[in-house]
């Protein structure tokens, strides 16, 4: 009832974005997807822009399941804990519709289990059997699982390919992805594990992106006056070109962080106003800009700006673009400046290690560095502030027109995180899949679905 009352109360519909943004109407419309562990939807936002349907979707946060019933009106969201027999009887029927199954099981003990063999069995990693047990009950197409690299630096990889192939059902590829190598304004890795049915006769694809994060960095350059950063291309003849892309606003290949937010510049500080006109921004300057304001009917949301204290405003004024805590002098590197007490003291009179993580400035002319969950953990590149929820989205490469939104039940709930709507919501964005790298994930099991097609109609 909360969703449809959700969805109900949202006034959002799907609209058809455009070129590389666009809902591609004539693929694969027979190959309807399911999104486990969906969390806001990314994942399920990439196929639909690929031209996949979604039917359904299954996540425990009561909150990014209401942000995913608001962008996926008409998709069943199944909200609750996958290993409770109704919830999970449910989201096998749905499975059963779907010749797609996708999603990224939380693995907890991966990281940390030092036997591999016994990592299937490990209890925290409940939900990773849950996906593996849904793809063998209900024999889809294909499928895809994601999840951080730490699975492969802990060498569980081959484990779970293995797990995931059933017995010789499926092919399966896996590889580590740069988000910033397709298009996606942020670097960030992502473990792919990509399955096909061995029976179509076709191996699983290998995504091949720009290598723009091979070609180019951020490098620290140390003046007898002054900390300042640089982006630097390696020097051969496709990294130049890749550097070129980066610093033209019209191509979306290679995208920086101001290509993707410097229309939202003017919004300020302590900002409560959550959905404003797009005639009190800035023009869209870029390409990337121009997409993704598409279909939103002349209004943004999710535009608040969190207000910040005296003493982080002096060490912001102290960091150059591209920088972090390792350019603040002394003075600023003290506890409490202004003498204002905010947060927990660690009683040394110094930042704590836990700080260091938050004093980090975007740079303008490449792309941000991987974001996470916390409001707080990036600010802007030349502004003394943190962003907003939609700027946050927009380096994770999702269109204006998806909102991020909370249940509006109030209090407690099973599944729901602490903290309040507005830590939810930057949670929901720092934690989804970039839609456009799930997105080049769907067209190229598109091609591989039409390699087969093309076959059999030959044969």
């Amino acid at each position: 009832m909360a969703r449809d009352q959700e969805r109900s109360n949202s006034g959002v519909q799907p609209v058809l974005a455009s070129r590389v943004f666009r809902v591609r109407e004539d693929a694969m419309k027979a190959l309807p997807v399911l999104d486990l562990f969906a969390g806001a939807g990314g994942i399920s936002e990439g196929f639909r822009q690929a031209g996949f349907p979604i039917i359904g979707a299954s996540e425990m946060d009561p909150d990014a399941a209401a942000t995913f019933a608001r962008n996926f009106q008409g998709t069943e969201v199944v909200c609750g804990d996958i290993r409770n027999p109704d919830i999970r009887g449910r989201v096998a029927e749905l499975a059963g519709l779907a010749e797609i199954i996708v999603g990224g099981p939380p693995c907890q003990a991966f990281s940390q289990v030092r036997n591999h063999a016994r990592i299937f069995d490990d209890e925290r990693n409940s939900l990773y059997r849950e996906f593996v047990q849904i793809v063998r009950t209900s024999m889809p197409k294909a499928f895809l699982m994601e999840n951080v690299t730490g699975i492969d630096q802990m060498g569980a990889r081959e484990r779970i390919a293995t797990d995931l192939e059933l017995e010789g059902e499926y092919r399966v590829s896996a590889q580590i992805v740069d988000a910033a190598d397709f298009g996606v304004p942020q670097t960030r890795k992502r473990l792919l594990f990509i399955g096909i049915r061995r029976s179509l006769g076709v191996e699983p694809p290998l995504l091949v992106g720009t290598g723009a994060t091979d070609s180019v960095t951020l490098t620290r350059v140390v003046g007898p006056r002054s900390t300042s950063y640089e982006v630097v291309v390696q020097g051969n003849l496709l990294s130049q070109q890749l550097f070129g892309a980066l610093h033209d606003p019209d191509d979306v290949r290679v995208v920086s962080s101001a290509q993707a937010i410097s229309d939202l510049e003017v919004l300020p500080p302590g900002n409560r106003a959550d959905s404003l006109q797009y005639d009190a921004l800035k023009p869209a300057e870029s390409a990337y800009q121009h997409e993704l304001r598409k279909g939103t009917h002349g209004v943004i949301t999710n535009v608040q700006i969190p207000r910040i204290n005296a003493d982080t405003e002096l060490r912001l004024k102290g960091i150059p673009e591209g920088g972090n805590h390792r350019d603040l002098p002394p003075k600023l590197l003290e506890r409490y400046i202004t003498g204002q007490r905010w947060g927990q003291d660690n009683g040394t009179g110094l930042l704590s290690r836990r700080h260091f993580y938050a004093y980090r400035r975007l740079h303008p002319s490449v792309w941000a560095w991987t974001l996470n969950t916390k409001g707080d953990s990036v600010y802007h590149y030349n502004l003394c502030r943190s962003l907003s929820v939609r700027e946050f989205a927009r380096l994770q490469s999702f269109p204006d027109r998806f909102v991020f939104t909370t249940d509006p039940r109030r209090g407690p709930m099973a599944g729901r995180h602490q903290g309040g709507p507005a830590h939810s919501r930057y949670r929901q964005v720092g934690n989804a899949v970039p839609p456009l790298l799930a997105r080049a994930v769907a067209l190229a099991l598109e091609k591989s679905f039409s390699a087969t097609s093309s076959h059999a109609k030959s044969a």
